[in-house]
């Protein structure tokens, strides 16, 4: 490739390949280029005059008139017998005063424009974590004082767990504790531990952890040499999204006997990713059984309980940076990490009502895209 150079203060244009008149700059020292490039050593025309017309409408469409090649360019010859409006050069000179009179405005409109798109591209989704926040907080449906205690419900719930645990089923979480709100408005646990919660909820509604509400376990880690047992399809983070599943070649890894009861889902469960996009949540909705690989926690509750407002939950710890992350509050979800979750828990009537209430707004926004 043979150079050339372009004096200082000139304008350089491209005239070959995809940024062909449209590639344009004023060079401020003198530089080498090359056969891509045109430099306009005028003597007569205002070099900025110059430069801000090739960066009009009506240079870009005279030059497209001009493409040609395999490459798309025009060619020197050509680029001296386009036709350019020249005024003279006081009026040239008048022409880039006003031009740059008006760069600064312009250049505040382009960052106002820039953040406006910027606004509208995430508006929606910061707006769905609003009304999330809201709905979590209790304050999108109406607290009745007739529904039975959170209280109630939570005692159930243990003594439902009680039972697995006597009977062999299920063993002890390592993370239960009673919670309760001291009289100056904070939590604590039974240890006496100041909790820092995530949220600020009704007086009428509890703070639980997860291993209080939840059995929970990951999958099966995959290795190839491990051929005993039955081969089965099994599904993974890549198949778990934000409450809907991809499943589509599912890949199969032998399970044995043994581990097919702790690694299969059903419907109703909860998932939960341990790795990828750590948190991100389903519930798997198919009436037909299904296994997990060792990067998906299956949350199943003791007792009924909404995993809809629960998935909500999750959804909204996720918008709000408390699961996932370096430097916020829960990094990673090792199992002891997701049974010490702090889960704010309702009545089961709220818990339903609240999650038809988000249902009925995101659908209302989803249809008035």
């Amino acid at each position: 490739m043979s150079f050339r150079r372009c004096p200082a203060n000139k304008v350089l244009l491209c005239i070959e390949g995809g940024s062909a008149g449209r590639k344009i700059g004023l060079t401020d020292k003198e530089v080498c280029f090359g056969n891509k490039l045109a430099c306009f050593n005028t003597i007569t025309i205002n070099d900025k005059y110059l430069y801000y017309f090739l960066q009009s409408q009506m240079f870009l469409d005279i030059f497209r008139e001009n493409l040609s090649g395999i490459i798309s360019g025009v060619s020197l010859s050509n680029i001296k017998d386009l036709i350019l409006p020249l005024p003279p050069i006081e009026e040239q000179q008048r022409i880039v005063d006003k031009i740059e009179c008006f760069n600064d405005s312009l250049q505040h409109y382009e960052i106002l424009e820039n953040k406006l798109s910027l606004l509208e591209s995430s508006f929606e989704e910061k707006f769905k974590a609003s009304i999330l926040q809201y709905a979590i907080e209790g304050k999108l449906v109406k607290q009745d004082p007739n529904d039975e205690p959170a209280r109630a419900l939570l005692d159930k719930i243990k003594a439902e767990k009680e039972k697995l645990i006597k009977e062999g089923k299920i063993k002890r979480g390592k993370n239960e504790s009673a919670i309760y709100l001291g009289g100056d408005k904070n939590y604590y646990d039974n240890q006496g531990k100041l909790l820092d919660v995530p949220l600020d909820i009704p007086s009428t509604w509890l703070w639980v952890r997860l291993d209080d509400i939840y059995q929970h376990n990951t999958g099966k880690a995959l290795n190839e040499k491990n051929r005993e047992g039955e081969l089965l399809e099994y599904i993974t983070t890549s198949n778990l999204y934000w409450n809907y599943f991809v499943l589509n070649d599912l890949k199969k890894m032998y399970f044995k006997p043994s581990e097919i009861e702790k690694c299969t889902i059903k419907e109703g469960d909860l998932l939960v990713c341990e790795g990828g996009d750590v948190g991100r949540a389903a519930i798997w909705k198919e009436k037909y059984l299904m296994r997990i690989q060792n990067h998906i926690h299956r949350l199943r509750h003791y007792y009924p309980i909404s995993n809809m407002f629960y998935y909500y939950v999750f959804r909204l710890y996720k918008y709000i940076k408390c699961i996932g992350g370096k430097g916020i509050v829960i990094q990673g979800l090792s199992s002891n990490a997701l049974g010490n979750i702090l889960l704010p828990f309702p009545t089961l009537s709220i818990q339903v009502k609240t999650t038809q209430a988000i249902d009925k707004i995101y659908k209302f926004i989803d249809s008035n895209e």
